[in-house]
């Protein structure tokens, strides 16, 4: 099947699952799957929609399914309003959590800011240490000049006029300030290489507080792949344990101490910049982590996507991989990306449970954190409902152990296909394509032309 829309081709062979597009400059790209973190903004947004229709038409979930907003605002469980009133007497007045019990795209936007900040700092330091390194030859020039006037006043009683002493330092370069997402009245006008050099410059940046006049005016979504949105303190912690603890017996097992955790949990909430060393203990770091995510207003699956995520157990087999990824594709893009981050950690955790022998034939113990105790111990912080009253949750023992089996053996195949799970596959990418052509398509030709850049 040939279509033709704005001088742009679709060649589409449904036989062999063949989606291959025409720019408007000739080149042909051969869609084909994708990481949907290396999708547009725009393309990511549509990708949202095309998932939530997927979802209506072709899965019978029994359930009514509604697209997760972004930093919603959540009633506060009595445990956690007593923590927080507890917490209170020992906060300092101008503390303002940055990490802990916040939604967490304003987690992300705080480790923006405070990056922003650090970049601006050395930013500062640098130029004040160029400025120093240009005045220090002036200075031994200076310095010899005396030295060498001292000699000649012996011999000499004739004064000299004074030079100048002030330095001819060039002003300093004005400083490369990052673009914003481009205007698509000028893409068409790019040619090969300046879209690839415009695509190096325009890594969008995830949303940050502005103001009602920034907010309207800044409407458009970004033509690039948009910033990783994953909370500092989630990627400091997977990396500390896929570094050092790997090999360490029940990683999220074992008992913690509970001063080093708070420790570390009030170091994150103040924006300290934390580095974790080697002689963090595995324990408190894993703590760490599992606190972080139990403290969230808002599960990494959120409220809206419960049932839904529990419900795809009901289909067959094979509808049940490709229902979790269209979910998956529903979620806010800083829930996406951190999920991925959170079960590519877990598999490689699970991939080193079991004992095995290194390349000198001794015997390594396995750290025994097989996906299924890994969906035991994270599954009920990632995927949970809110309950109504305190009452309702004492109750009904009997269906919240079915609710729980089933929330783990949710996970444990999140765990065990995350990365099927995040790659977008090409007929998913048609119907986004289509969906821009029939409002934007130069945007579609820029797109194309950016994919055909990173095939080849």
């Amino acid at each position: 099947m040939v279509l033709f829309l704005n001088a742009v081709f679709l060649v589409h062979n449904s036989t062999f699952g063949d989606f291959t597009w025409n720019s408007m400059s000739g080149r042909s790209v051969r869609l084909k799957s994708v990481p949907v973190q290396s999708l547009s903004e725009l393309e990511r947004a549509r990708l949202q929609e095309v998932a939530f229709y997927q979802l209506q038409q072709d899965c019978d979930l029994g359930c009514q399914i509604t697209i997760p907003k972004d930093g919603q605002k959540r009633k506060k469980s009595l445990r956690k309003k007593l923590d927080s009133l507890g917490k209170e007497k020992n906060r300092d007045k101008e503390f303002v959590p940055q990490a802990f019990g916040m939604p967490l795209s304003q987690v992300i936007a705080n480790d923006r800011a405070y990056k922003l900040k650090q970049d601006s700092q050395r930013e500062e330091q640098k130029d004040v240490s160029d400025f120093v390194a240009s005045l220090l030859p002036f200075g031994t020039k200076r310095q010899n000049k005396e030295l060498s006037s001292s000699n000649s006043s012996l011999s000499s009683t004739s004064e000299t006029p004074n030079e100048s002493t002030s330095p001819n330092t060039p002003e300093p370069a004005p400083r490369a300030r990052r673009r914003g997402a481009m205007s698509v009245d000028s893409i068409t006008d790019l040619d090969d290489n300046q879209s690839r050099l415009l695509e190096a410059l325009q890594l969008s940046l995830p949303a940050e507080a502005q103001s009602k006049k920034e907010k309207a005016r800044d409407k458009k979504l970004s033509l690039n792949p948009i910033y990783r949105q994953v909370p500092r303190l989630v990627d400091s912690c997977c990396q500390h344990v896929e570094k050092h603890g790997l090999q360490t017996v029940g990683i999220f097992r074992v008992g913690s101490s509970k001063k080093r955790v708070r420790q570390l949990r009030e170091e994150f909430d103040r924006g300290v910049d934390v580095v974790l060393e080697e002689e963090h203990s595995i324990h408190d770091v894993a703590a760490l982590l599992k606190e972080f995510l139990r403290d969230m207003p808002d599960p990494l699956l959120t409220k809206e996507l419960y049932t839904a995520f529990i419900n795809t157990l009901l289909l067959e087999p094979d509808e049940q991989l490709s229902t979790l990824q269209l979910l998956i594709y529903l979620l806010p893009p800083c829930n996406c990306d951190t999920l991925h981050r959170l079960l590519q950690f877990l598999f490689t955790v699970a991939s080193h449970a079991e004992d095995s022998t290194d390349k000198d034939g001794q015997e390594v113990i396995g750290n025994k954190m097989t996906s299924l105790n890994l969906a035991t111990i994270f599954g009920p912080n990632l995927l949970h409902k809110q309950k109504s009253t305190d009452k309702e949750f004492t109750v009904q023992s009997s269906a919240r152990a079915e609710e729980s089996t089933a929330i783990i053996a949710v996970v444990q195949k999140m765990i065990e296909n995350y990365e099927t799970l995040f790659m977008v596959p090409p007929d998913l990418q048609n119907e986004v394509l289509i969906s821009l052509l029939e409002t934007d398509p130069d945007v579609v030709d820029y797109l194309l032309r950016r994919k055909a850049s990173q095939s080849s």
